[in-house]
Parts: structure tokens; sequence; C-alpha cells
């Protein structure tokens, strides 16, 4: 059993925007996201970030944007109890050919790298069909969120045979209540 949890971070810890999350007073956290990955450090989970952060390659922000939103979202998580293992992200943009932007599985090889463990069997938790595809393809187990983009993702699923096996919750605090209660 893996104790590696993975999440995407627009649409799944924070509000997403289809105009982008630009900047730090832009990135708003949904309510209980940060109490809920909290509560899986505190059950022994590491939990890592894999996002795609093509407002990097489009010149929406700059990374100092990226890394105050990232140190908001650490401070929430630790105020909490809990805290990141890695946070892994893709500058690139959709023509860029990158081998991390989901839904290819580079940014899980990332930290399964940066962590030393291997990401078959944990979850990967996201809003959209790239995130699950990208867990997929490293033999994660798909779990979407109804928050963010996933109530218009959730009618896709029927139409992938593997993506069709994926959980699917409200919002992350529903399926950490569920992963938690399911393991004990």
């Amino acid at each position: 059993m893996t104790s590696l949890v993975i999440l995407d971070r627009d649409g799944v810890i924070n509000q997403d925007s289809d105009a982008y999350v630009k900047h730090v007073d832009e990135w708003i956290p949904i309510p209980g996201s940060a109490a809920a990955i909290a509560r899986l450090c505190k059950a022994g989970y590491q939990v890592a970030v894999a996002t795609n952060q093509s407002g990097l390659a489009r010149g929406y922000f700059s990374q100092a944007d990226l890394d105050a939103m990232h140190a908001k979202m650490t401070a929430l998580v630790e105020a909490e109890g809990g805290s990141f293992a890695h946070i892994a992200w893709c500058p690139h943009g959709p023509d860029d050919h990158c081998d991390c932007r989901k839904p290819l599985p580079g940014l899980i090889d990332q930290i399964e790298r940066a962590l030393g463990v291997s990401a078959a069997g944990a979850p990967m938790v996201g809003d959209s069909q790239r995130d699950l595809e990208a867990g997929i393809a490293r033999n994660c187990v798909p779990v979407l969120v109804r928050t963010g983009k996933g109530v218009k993702t959730e009618p896709k699923l029927a139409q992938h045979s593997e993506l069709n096996r994926a959980q699917v919750f409200d919002n992350l605090s529903d399926w950490v209540d569920h992963f938690l209660a399911e393991k004990s």
C-alpha cells in the first residue's frame, strides 16, 4: 500500500477560474480543503500536488506570483496541522511539447523521484479528465471531485473505459472522509 496521495490544485484545493488564478489574492481555498489535507497528513499520508500552470508560459503571472500562491496554500495547510510532501508544477503551454503537462504523467514522475516512492496505487484526485488520465498512466486510483471543472467532467467519465472506474465526490473534504474511513 502506498502512503502517497496526489492532488490537482486549481478546482480541488482552491477555486478555479477560466481566466486563470494569476495572483495570490485570486487564490481562494475551497472550504474544508486545507483541513482535509491536514487530516490525510495526520493519518500518515504524504500529500503531493501535481498542477498545470500554463499561465507562466502565457505570461499571465510570474514565478514569484506562483511562489506566493503556493506559500499561501502551504501556510493554510500548516495552520491546520498538515504539510505538503512535494509540489510539482508544469510551467509550459499546450504547444511546448513537454512531458509534464497533464494528461502526460511527467508531474507524477517528478513526485516519485522527489519522494522516492511509487505512485502506483496512490489516489490521484482531480477535477478534470486530464488529471485522471495522468494518474491512470502511472497506475494511480482516479478520483474526481465535482468542484472546479468536475461537474462538467463527470459525464465524460462513462465514455472512457479507464476513467469510468473513477470514484466521484462532491469535494476534497468528502473524499478524504470516505478514504480515511475506508482505511481505518
